[in-house]
């Protein structure tokens, strides 16, 4: 059944109104009728299948059913932290990322971040990430609609760790010196509940600096392996080590 996103105020006393894209999207491409099922998930974790009561394409109405039982998301809770990469690699990231289950995204600007936004253009591109996670998850049958923060430094970014249980830091340098079972290490002492934080450099790379900065916030430097990965590369790589030792291997 496809999938939707709405407000919690949108799905009401047993009813849901979907509108806008959503009902443009049931009625011109779906070409949905009345009694067809969908199912509506109200982004924070509870999906319902619902039986359209009325169809056009400014506005649908939708009775709700039951309550669905499947349970899509992590055991653990990943945000996402990118060093703010060049083009729409960051978009890449954020679709691919929904569809691997992190739970938020949260842009900074690197030292070596080449791309750099202003106020308005941040916005912009906050709406944009925010349509293309909408539509990840409903692709990929989520419950939960991932949040996208805000663009901040990666000084205000090392002030925020201390709300994570678990704060890892893809340093590459990691790999050179040795270290390969960090990234190990911290899964094998993560436990179901926890919120993870996924700190990924831009082009480049973390600087040393920022390295230390994170190391001293309380985040581990750790490896992805010996070889070098893209910047769009690194936290689907991370999100599916932690997708497999939470939800494969166990």
């Amino acid at each position: 059944m496809q999938r939707y996103f709405v407000s919690q105020q949108s799905l009401q006393h047993g009813e849901v109104t979907l509108a806008n894209d959503d009902a443009h999207h049931i009625s011109r491409v779906m070409r949905m009728v009345e009694g067809d099922k969908i199912i509506v998930a109200d982004g924070s974790g509870d999906a319902y299948i619902c039986s359209l009561q009325s169809v056009n394409q400014d506005e649908c109405k939708a009775a709700v059913v039951e309550k669905t039982a499947d349970q899509p998301e992590m055991p653990v809770n990943v945000t996402v932290a990118h060093g703010l990469p060049k083009g729409d690699k960051f978009e890449q990231v954020v679709k691919q990322g929904t569809e691997l289950g992190a739970a938020a995204f949260w842009p900074f600007e690197a030292d070596r971040s080449i791309s750099r936004l202003d106020q308005k253009k941040a916005a912009k591109k906050q709406d944009r990430w925010k349509k293309i996670a909408k539509e990840a998850a409903e692709q990929s049958h989520r419950n939960c609609l991932p949040y996208i923060h805000d663009l901040v430094t990666a000084a205000k970014l090392s002030e925020q760790f201390h709300q994570y249980d678990q704060v890892i830091v893809a340093y590459e340098e990691s790999s050179k010196a040795g270290e390969m079972n960090r990234f190990a290490e911290v899964l094998s002492k993560a436990k179901a509940g926890e919120r993870i934080l996924l700190v990924i450099g831009p082009e480049g790379g973390l600087s040393p600096q920022e390295a230390q900065m994170f190391s001293e916030a309380g985040g581990v430097l750790a490896s992805f392996g010996p070889r070098i990965l893209r910047t769009e590369t690194a936290p689907l790589y991370g999100l599916a080590a932690l997708s497999y030792y939470f939800e494969l291997s166990r």
